[in-house]
């Protein structure tokens, strides 16, 4: 069953820091939870397992846009392209390779914002 949440959007008239504060509340994953949930994803197409791939990875996302603070972007904009980003990596996250995609690829897409 899914359920919907409530997530603040990060934009130049909301509140950047309630999403923030948001966002801090989701549960950081152990390596055997991101595996299995990834595993689920893959195997079953379980898209309750990718929901919750992106909400706990999505802090790392806010870490590198504020690595980016004072470059001229806004924020809200990093933050939004981070969250693209981490979606496709938690798409083509491989559980058997170890890597942590989902981290890199939030970094990549905030690198090419």
């Amino acid at each position: 069953m899914n359920t919907a949440i409530n997530l603040p959007i990060p934009s130049a008239v909301g509140s950047l820091d309630g999403y923030i504060q948001t966002v801090n509340r989701f549960p950081v994953l152990s390596q055997e939870e991101e595996f299995a949930l990834a595993t689920r994803f893959k195997t079953e197409d379980d898209l309750d397992a990718a929901r919750k791939l992106v909400l706990s990875h999505l802090r790392v996302v806010v870490s590198v846009a504020r690595g980016y603070a004072g470059y001229g972007l806004p924020q809200a904009d990093l933050i939004q392209e981070g969250n693209i980003g981490l979606m496709k990596a938690v798409k083509r996250y491989d559980p058997g390779r170890g890597v942590h995609e989902t981290r890199a690829g939030a970094a990549q897409a905030a690198a090419n914002q």
